[in-house]
């Protein structure tokens, strides 16, 4: 299937990824009706143009795109792909792993159904309308976790999906998006949310003395606790790895201050120097156009 024979498609989700999903196939003139358990959310989203609200009259789509949380993907799946709403089946939930094994232990239709997920972010706080946008996905990776058995014309129609969206296209296993995600970006997030806890009953006028630094260091700390609690808890393993694994360095440097010898600023130096190294790092990987263009090696 090429990407202008995906022609209809049903965006399960009216969230900030699903909103932004359906638009850029609309935008791509594909045909595309909304479901959402919120009929305001399905509301707005046929407000902003990205498709009209579903009904049953609606012959089976080409592709069905299930933006759900990832604890409701696996039972959303299966409803839809009982009631035969479309051909081929993906999802856009931020875990992999133990979706991919509850749908095929729940009976879902594997060989229609093609794990992914857009690496642009978690749906925002608040209304779709708020976030939603056609090219949230341009230049972005969006991975694609599908089963071994996963057949080429499932796997052709997802990529047109993608290719529409100006994504690129890469295939990981479920365990190493898994842990990918983890270190980049769930781990991360709760070191931002434990940071930004020591604030939250402080004083207006000594958190204007804050720069920018700490700002920015806990901007991501204002997701929705909601969706990013169901997102950790699908994703639980790999983000205690992280966590310990930071919680360790920290301990160590508060070991070495509180120690107080004459060293404590050499060793305290090859911890920073490192950290700058990473900085360094995810700064230049950042000036990359896509994820194309980087050059292999180094450790995951």
């Amino acid at each position: 299937m090429t990407a202008t024979s995906l022609r209809t498609a049903v965006v399960i989700g009216c969230g900030t990824t699903g909103t932004s999903v359906a638009l850029a196939l609309t935008t791509a003139g594909v045909d595309v009706a909304l479901i959402d358990q919120d009929p305001r959310a399905t509301d707005e989203a046929v407000a902003l143009g990205a498709g009209a609200a579903w009904t049953s009259r609606r012959p089976p789509a080409d592709l069905v795109v299930v933006a759900t949380p990832p604890s409701e993907v696996v039972d959303t799946l299966y409803s839809a792909q009982s009631r035969g709403l479309g051909n081929v089946y993906t999802d856009t939930a931020g875990t992999k792993e133990i979706v991919s094994a509850e749908a095929e232990l729940r009976g879902c239709d594997l060989k229609g159904y093609v794990p992914g997920h857009p690496l642009a972010g978690p749906d925002a706080p608040g209304p779709a309308a708020d976030a939603a946008d056609a090219d949230r996905f341009v230049d972005r990776p969006w991975i694609l976790c599908p089963y071994e058995t996963t057949p080429d014309w499932a796997l052709e129609t997802v990529a047109a999906l993608i290719r529409l969206c100006g994504a690129d296209r890469l295939y990981l296993a479920p365990h190493v998006h898994d842990r990918i995600v983890a270190e980049l970006s769930h781990g991360p997030h709760l070191v931002a949310a434990a940071l930004s806890t020591r604030f939250a009953d402080s004083s207006s006028a000594f958190l204007g003395l804050a720069d920018q630094g700490l700002r920015d260091a806990v901007r991501t700390a204002g997701g929705d606790p909601w969706l990013w609690s169901d997102l950790l808890a699908h994703n639980a393993g790999p983000v205690a790895d992280v966590l310990e694994r930071i919680a360790d360095q920290l301990a160590g440097a508060a070991a070495i201050l509180r120690e107080g010898d004459d060293s404590a600023p050499l060793e305290l130096a090859l911890t920073l120097e490192e950290g700058r190294r990473g900085e360094t790092a995810l700064r230049q990987a950042g000036d990359l156009r896509t994820t194309r263009d980087a050059r292999t090696g180094g450790r995951v």
